[in-house]
Order: structure tokens, then C-alpha cells, then sequence
């Protein structure tokens, strides 16, 4: 393991070395000047360093890995808090462009393409800090719908990789991955994606495998609603911070085939076409929960996904952040949604949420959560400092 001033003194070395790569490699091009020049999504970088943490308030990107570990036993206050200089360092240099001191393939880390990073410590690593342990963090209430599998649930640390490019993705992981190596055991992880960049109109909300438009009802990154919904902002070491929750829900796509188009909306409460509440004609129409049709029925069935999703308490609200996946398991293919949430409180903000869906949410007809895990999610940091510094505070 380097030492932070040997770290410092090879990267200097290392990004000599990337320079040169790089005008090797484009010393043998025919392209013309100005195509040389120009510019490409995989050169977008999001700032690592601020407040808050990347990857929460940022777009939505194509690709997402969230890497889960847990602590070997030996791994104390001391040498947490090296793994975290560690791969605050790296994950930094990353979403740069830039190789890591120790990159063995350089190369692929030259087209950051909206990476970002982002950290979250299980109940385990706060407590071994010796810092306070929120009340929220730990497992979930126990949910009917669920069917949680042990292999994806809970851990120690969880590694948020977000990007545009597959490639610069997949070397990032493997280097953080790497720097945790000697204080921790991978545990499990999740890959999921969106619609590739550019693909759709800027603000277009993504769909899932159901076919339908998934994460209307957000909080606007950037305004003052989000900030109440997301941001920590009591005196403890998560001031800045927020809290995370990570579900693996499969879908069951060969049943919904089955369904007709007005059974699948009214499961959902939305017209598949436009995703606008029925009875509504947009997307961000308000949703009218008394409107009743010709028959006397609710035009929003008391079933209807986003009926069970909207509290009437307005504190009881959560920033999603999805994402679909396919998996292969046993031979099969199993597809599903990668959910995610931040909130300030979990307990005060998803649970009721999860408790709603978990009475009459006919989705779950066609839904199994199987994984699930909280996290704390530290606040940013500046350059020279690391992330989750406060722990040691």
C-alpha cells in the first residue's frame, strides 16, 4: 500500500507517462486537425469535490454499478479511514479523465463521460469509526411483498459508479475495487442501465421494462424541494449528507405480457403512451384522486401504483433514482429495476411510502423486491480532503 506522499510523488510519473500515451497514440492518426478537436460525450466530467457528493443531484446517467462490501475483521478506525483517502483519491482523479497513480491501463480512463462516484457506509463502518450510528441505518421493516435474498442484502460500504461509457464504467470499478482490497470483501453488485446519452430530449423521465415512465414525480434537482427532501441538515458528522436505499426488485415481464393496455394502466394509474395520470393528458398533470367515470368507479383505481405512491403528508416524499437491469442467473434471464432513494430520514420518509405499496399496490402482482440495503451517504469533501472525513471528526 502506497503512502500518501508516494501516491503524490507517482503521479506526477503517471501523468507524464498518460501524456505521452496519449501522443503516441495520436501521432499515428489520419484524422484532420479539426476532427481532432472536437469535442465528445465521453470528455463531460461532473465535479467530484463540493458540498454534497456527486451522483445524487446530477443527471441521470446510461450506466450505473453499485458495488457493495463488506469490512474484514481487522479493519479498524485507522485503516478505514486509509481506504477511504484511498479511494477518494482515485475515484477524484476518475471522474477527471485522469489515470490513478496505480492504473494499469491508463488508457481507459481518458473519457470520464459523466462519471461520478458516490459513498455510502453501512451500520458496521459507522459504528467501528466509533461515530454516531443513525437510528435508520440498518435493515428495513419487514415488507409482505418481500423475498429477500441474503446475498443481496445489507453491507458495509457501497461504491455508486455512474456514466455514460460502459468501458470507463467497468475500469472504474475494477480500480476501486482494487483500492479496497485489503480492508474489505466484495459482498455483491448490480449493473443496470438507462437510455444511452442523447438518445431522447433533454428531461425526458426514462422508462422501465414495463414500458412505463419511471420517476415523474421528483424533486427538482438544484431547487430548494429537493434540498428539504435530500439534504441532511442537522449538527451530526452527515450534515451535507443524506441517506440511501437500495432495492433489487425483479419483474415478472412474461405475465405482464399478458395483460391488456388498460389493465397495465390502471395498474399504474398513468396512460403508457404519455405517462399522464389518467384523466389527465400530460406527464405532469396533477393526478385527480376523486375523478370517478361514467360508472361510478374511480378513474385512478385505489390499486393504482401512483394513487398507493402519494402520501398526503408532504414530508413523506423520497428523490428516486432507477435504473433497469438484466441478469443471467442459473441459466435464466432475469430482468428487473435497480431502485434507489435518497431522503434525509428513512424511517420518517420511505417507510410510509413502502408501507402504502405494500398494502394494495397491484404492481406487486408482477414485482419482487429480493435485495435491499441502507446506507449513509457522507458529505462531499474538498480537493485535499476525503470522503467520509467527517466519521473522524
Amino acid at each position: 500500500m502506497y503512502s500518501l506522499s508516494r501516491r503524490g510523488l507517482l503521479g506526477v510519473g503517471a501523468g507524464i507517462a498518460a501524456a505521452s500515451a496519449v501522443a503516441v497514440s495520436t501521432s499515428h492518426t489520419t484524422t484532420t486537425p479539426a476532427a481532432a478537436l472536437r469535442r465528445t460525450h465521453g470528455d463531460d466530467t461532473i465535479p467530484f469535490h463540493g458540498a454534497h457528493q456527486a451522483g445524487i443531484e446530477t443527471p441521470l446517467t446510461q450506466r450505473v454499478a453499485h458495488l457493495v462490501f463488506a469490512l474484514k475483521p481487522d479493519s479498524d478506525y485507522v485503516r478505514i479511514a486509509n481506504m477511504l483517502r484511498l479511494l477518494t483519491d482515485d475515484a477524484a482523479r476518475l471522474s477527471r479523465g485522469m489515470a490513478p497513480v496505480a492504473d494499469s491501463e491508463p488508457e481507459l480512463a481518458v473519457a470520464p463521460a459523466r462519471l461520478t462516484v458516490t459513498f455510502g457506509f453501512g451500520r458496521e463502518l459507522v459504528a467501528r469509526t466509533g461515530a454516531s450510528v443513525p437510528q435508520w441505518l440498518g435493515p428495513l421493516p419487514s415488507f409482505s411483498v418481500d423475498r429477500l435474498r441474503t446475498e443481496w442484502t445489507g453491507g458495509d460500504l457501497l461504491i455508486t459508479l455512474q456514466c455514460d461509457d460502459a468501458l470507463t464504467l467497468e475500469h472504474a470499478a475494477r480500480v476501486l475495487t482494487r483500492d479496497t482490497r485489503f480492508f474489505c470483501e466484495p459482498a455483491y453488485a448490480y449493473r443496470g442501465f438507462l437510455p444511452a446519452h442523447d438518445s431522447h430530449a433533454e428531461g425526458t423521465t426514462p422508462r422501465n421494462l414495463f414500458g412505463q415512465v419511471d420517476g415523474t414525480v421528483n424533486p427538482v434537482p438544484g431547487s430548494d424541494d429537493f434540498a428539504g427532501v435530500v439534504w441532511i441538515d442537522d449538527d451530526s458528522w452527515l450534515r451535507g449528507g443524506s441517506s440511501f436505499v437500495l432495492r433489487r426488485i425483479d419483474m415478472d415481464l412474461d405475465k405482464w405480457d399478458t395483460l391488456d393496455r388498460p389493465d397495465r394502466e390502471r395498474s399504474v394509474g398513468r396512460t403508457l403512451a404519455t405517462g399522464a395520470p389518467l384523466g389527465g393528458r400530460a406527464e405532469y398533470d396533477e393526478p385527480d384522486f376523486e375523478a370517478r367515470n361514467t360508472l361510478g368507479m374511480r378513474v385512478i383505481p385505489d390499486f393504482a401504483h401512483m394513487r398507493r405512491a402519494r402520501m398526503a403528508d408532504r414530508s413523506q416524499r423520497i428523490a428516486r433514482r432507477g435504473h433497469s437491469f438484466v441478469d443471467t442467473i442459473d441459466g435464466a434471464t432475469v430482468s428487473g429495476l435497480l431502485f434507489g432513494s435518497f431522503q434525509r430520514d428513512v424511517t420518517a420518509q420511505f417507510v410510509p411510502i413502502q408501507r402504502s405499496l405494500d398494502q394494495v399496490d397491484l404492481l406487486n402482482t408482477w414485482t419482487t423486491p429480493v435485495g435491499s440495503a441502507v446506507f449513509a451517504i457522507a458529505p462531499g469533501c474538498s480537493e485535499g480532503g476525503f470522503i467520509g472525513e467527517t466519521l473522524f471528526d
